[in-house]
């Protein structure tokens, strides 16, 4: 017997815009809005989709398209998909929804990405305050790796995967949501003492119109006056999944989601060919089209048989991840370190943020010295399978974390040598990124004892 052909459920045209598709995209999170598609568990079905941003990034050499993108827009989501079992009853709340990626890829014809930094008036990212710049790197896929002409002398396999998954909430977890990260807006930048080392604004992205698109519901109409104002943005991982980035989520992997609303109404988007721990520049992973064929079950009850709610209310659970056996396998890395210490050499207690981040600037101060601008290793780790680890949380006053880059995706040896630092002769043909100029007056966090400070580059 020939194995099943998946169903598509959700096509994706290139050529038109999100909100001109067949069956129409959604970029942000409600009860509200309207599935696209019904499925039955043990059903195999395709899911098409487009990058985060909805085709506003080109391939070309300008950064001005990521300088000037709208951010309001993000992300585009296929779905919702509603799901029932075999005898037609829907996903109830309180279920779990297990979703199987049996496959995905780039969609044929549209084999590139992007990776980029924002400008920091305009989304900025981990080390915006070092890098203020908006920059882009384009990529191209050759079957499994990925190589860029802006970042040249690596290539890598890529562990593909989609960077948001997830299923709708409630009315009462959206409440939530809105209520916890408006307030986290409103007081943070005085009551976060990490908010004078951490410099990406705005602290939380709450409910706008702007930008909003919702599936089925028209725009202008009351009732999506009404969701708009209500939606949530689809910019953090919640409870439900979501925008989670966990780049080992690729073929083979499981999602156990909760179940919020009748139905589950699980979307997805935001597909990345591959991308580091962290996605340190934000628009970090190599962002591109995509496919997902998926099959889901239900777990009747599952809620309260496996999710042991970590908050005041049965709703604040998270999901479950179970991760494939496909992934790049590397046998040497170099291990940069850092500690909950940060630029100013002040001291941070027990601090992981800071002492990745500090682990992050050590990894690109080294890199520099290899022929590359500080931006190219910048844009690197945020979209190579380089692998960061908390390796310490208890030995006060230092957390210490870790990032591992695999050696093997450079075309020369970048350990440490006796005889000095040799350059890759292909560093040397193109060193340079598409870039725009930092036009803001925020001021830029220097490190006095690096080995290139290239910061000039913010003011020229």
């Amino acid at each position: 017997m020939a194995p099943p052909t998946p169903k598509l459920i959700v096509p994706i045209d290139l050529k038109k815009k999100p909100w001109q598709q067949k069956l129409p995209l959604h970029n942000r999170w409600h009860p509200e809005i309207p599935p696209v598609a019904e499925v039955k568990t043990g059903e195999l079905f395709r899911v098409e989709m487009v990058d985060w941003t909805g085709g506003a990034i080109i391939d070309d050499n300008s950064a001005l398209d990521i300088k000037n993108l709208d951010l309001s827009i993000v992300h585009y989501l296929s779905g919702p998909i509603r799901v029932v079992d075999t005898d037609g009853n829907p996903a109830k709340p309180g279920d779990l929804l297990s979703v199987e990626i049996c496959n995905l890829g780039p969609l044929p014809g549209d084999e590139w990405g992007f990776t980029a930094i924002f400008d920091r008036e305009n989304g900025g990212g981990f080390l915006t305050d070092h890098f203020p710049c908006a920059s882009k790197a384009i990529w191209y896929f050759e079957g499994i790796y990925a190589y860029s002409p802006h970042i040249p002398g690596v290539r890598f396999p890529g562990l593909t995967h989609p960077g948001i998954i997830g299923t709708a909430p409630s009315m009462e977890l959206l409440n939530i949501w809105n209520g916890r990260e408006r307030e986290l807006e409103e007081t943070g930048l005085q009551s976060l003492k990490l908010c004078e080392v951490l410099h990406s604004r705005p602290l939380a992205n709450l409910p706008s119109t702007k930008g909003c698109v919702l599936g089925k519901i028209k725009e202008g109409s009351p009732e999506w006056e009404t969701i708009a104002r209500e939606a949530a943005r689809t910019i953090p991982g919640r409870e439900n999944g979501g925008n989670c980035d966990i780049k080992n989520l690729s073929r083979g992997s499981k999602v156990y989601l909760p179940v919020f609303v009748e139905g589950a109404n699980l979307s997805t988007g935001d597909m990345h060919f591959s991308q580091g721990d962290g996605e340190v520049a934000f628009c970090g992973a190599i962002e591109m089209s995509g496919f997902l064929e998926l099959k889901c079950e239900i777990i009747r009850d599952g809620m309260k048989k496996y999710l042991t709610p970590m908050g005041p209310t049965p709703l604040h659970v998270n999901p479950i991840f179970e991760i494939g056996p496909v992934e790049p396998k590397f046998s040497e890395w170099l291990v940069f370190e850092g500690i909950s210490v940060d630029e100013s050499g002040r001291q941070h207690y027990l601090d992981a943020s800071v002492a990745y981040k500090r682990a992050v600037l050590n990894a690109i101060d080294y890199l520099s010295r290899f022929g590359y601008s500080k931006e190219q290793v910048y844009l690197l780790l945020s979209c190579c399978p380089c692998e960061g680890r908390i390796s310490g949380i208890v030995d006060a006053p230092n957390a210490v974390a870790t990032l591992a880059i695999p050696i093997a995706i450079f075309d020369q040896d970048i350990r440490p040598k006796i005889n000095g630092v040799p350059t890759g002769p292909r560093v040397v043909k193109n060193p340079g990124l598409p870039q725009c100029t930092y036009d803001g007056t925020l001021p830029i966090t220097k490190n006095p004892c690096a080995t290139q400070l290239d910061y000039h580059a913010a003011r020229s």
